[in-house]
């Protein structure tokens, strides 16, 4: 398979960029460093990359022939999690960590431009270095600033702690949810604790409203599109003697299919009126939108898994488990063009336990192989497709 023959001297540079950028993360907005790393390694393969997204890099490579681009996209930044990996190249940043991959994906990418650089394929290709995806705004930046212009297809993938190295995980469909925010604020009327009838108790008005929301799911939504509606914060009081005049709610609302998204939001916002004039409380309800779903097209997805098979061979290509209800911002690419958003198993025997975003995360560094052999891959196979198109 392809990604067991890859030159060692492009393996032991994706460790060497994995490892560096792992003990200098960088928080959404700030990878300065990060992208001063990655432009010193790209300007060592004789390219010229260009600042994109404030602390993104794009680079372009060319094909054989002109015409449209098949893109590849990376993600750079870290989180605010005291790392507790005990890692020879821990984080070097108090309360900053890569615990999410983003320094392999990164590494990853650099791997793929050696592997592209000696065997070009047929259209030219585009490189993203994208900041901020932990925010949820760093792809929108991106295509705003032109990342994808002269782009027909783009592609990306995440390791995946679920599933053995050598395997890569593609889907059809739904991959990742949306991410939309709500924040509720109650106003009642503050008053005595033993004179209840002199006030209108904010926090009785939002404790009914945290029972009424987790009913939109389990009775407003079909079972087989997977959602979720979670409060995560609930304030409100000051003392054990005084009923408390105003309450604050807050939550996350995920979905994998746009009209269920609508239907939560909707929901919600009823629900806060209704339950505010049940008992004549002012409920004000602030929706604010994050990510959309991730949705692989068919026609993309056929490419990414032909080269996923060539990569690991059919028997180590395989669909995603149970739904995934994390977000990620390569959505927005999705919503311009077609695309097609992978999975690479990176399993460490010993941490399975440990899921993203903890502070003792790691993945398998075998995966670097088998992510950069497979973004070498696809872009050879989107582009042979794209290029057939174009003729035909």
């Amino acid at each position: 398979m392809e990604s067991e023959f890859l030159p060692p001297e492009v393996v032991d540079e994706m460790v060497e960029v994995r490892r560096d950028l792992h003990q200098h993360p960088e928080l959404s907005w700030t990878e300065h460093r990060t992208a001063q790393a990655l432009r010193a390694r790209l300007a060592a393969m004789g390219l010229s990359p260009r600042p994109i997204a404030e602390t993104g890099l794009v680079v372009d490579l060319p094909g054989r022939v002109d015409g449209p681009r098949v893109a590849l996209r990376a993600d750079t930044d870290a989180l605010p999690i005291q790392e507790e990996t005990g890692l020879p190249f821990a984080s070097v940043h108090e309360g900053v960590m890569h615990a999410c991959g983003h320094d392999g994906h990164s590494a990853m990418l650099i791997g793929a431009t050696r592997l592209l650089l000696a065997d070009p394929p047929a259209l030219p290709v585009r490189l993203i270095w994208q900041p901020a995806e932990e925010k949820g705004a760093g792809a929108h930046r991106c295509v705003e600033e032109g990342a994808l212009d002269g782009v027909a297809m783009i592609f990306g993938g995440h390791v995946d702690r679920h599933y053995p190295p050598g395997v890569l995980v593609v889907s059809e469909g739904p991959v990742n949810a949306s991410t939309d925010q709500f924040y509720i604020d109650i106003t009642g009327q503050q008053g005595h604790g033993a004179r209840p009838h002199e006030s209108l108790d904010a926090i009785v008005v939002g404790s009914l409203l945290v029972t009424a929301l987790q009913t939109i799911v389990s009775r407003e939504v079909d079972p087989a599109h997977p959602s979720v509606v979670s409060v995560g914060s609930f304030h409100a009081g000051h003392a054990h003697n005084v009923i408390a005049g105003r309450a604050q709610l807050a939550g996350t609302i995920r979905a994998q299919h746009a009209a269920v998204r609508e239907h939560l939001v909707a929901s919600i916002q009823r629900v806060g009126a209704a339950i505010g004039q049940l008992h004549g409380a002012r409920v004000d309800v602030d929706v604010q939108r994050g990510t959309p779903p991730l949705i692989n097209q068919p026609g993309p997805t056929a490419l990414a898994r032909a080269a996923a098979a060539q990569v690991v061979g059919e028997d180590r290509v395989v669909g995603l488990r149970t739904a995934n209800m994390g977000g990620e911002d390569f959505a927005y690419y999705l919503q311009e063009i077609d695309g097609c958003y992978i999975r690479y198993g990176a399993r460490v025997t010993g941490r399975e336990g440990y899921p993203a975003h903890s502070s003792r995360f790691d993945f398998d560094e075998t995966a670097l192989r088998t992510g950069a052999a497979w973004l070498h891959r696809v872009a050879h196979v989107a582009s042979a497709h794209l290029l057939e198109a174009d003729r035909g």
